[in-house]
């Protein structure tokens, strides 16, 4: 699982994260830490407001955890 953040008026990526960095844990528990990652890098940066583009894979699930992971973690969308 991989969640970016990008500025879509440079085409140019602000943050990355990925479930790599979270081992020993269920999918469902990587997707969520993501979403916790992003959204605490995304604060670091002044960002607190995205649009959630879920690249055409259903709201459930995995994207739903990752989702719900930024929001927890304070992103807005």
């Amino acid at each position: 699982m991989y969640a970016e953040l990008i500025d879509d008026s440079s085409g140019s990526t602000i943050a990355a994260a990925s479930s790599k960095n979270f081992q020993g844990k269920s999918a469902l528990e990587k997707a969520r830490l993501v979403g916790k990652f992003i959204a605490e890098l995304a604060g670091k940066k002044g960002i607190k407001k995205v649009v959630f583009d879920r690249g055409g894979y259903v709201y459930a699930g995995k994207v739903k955890a990752l989702a719900d992971g930024a929001r927890e973690g304070g992103l807005n969308f």
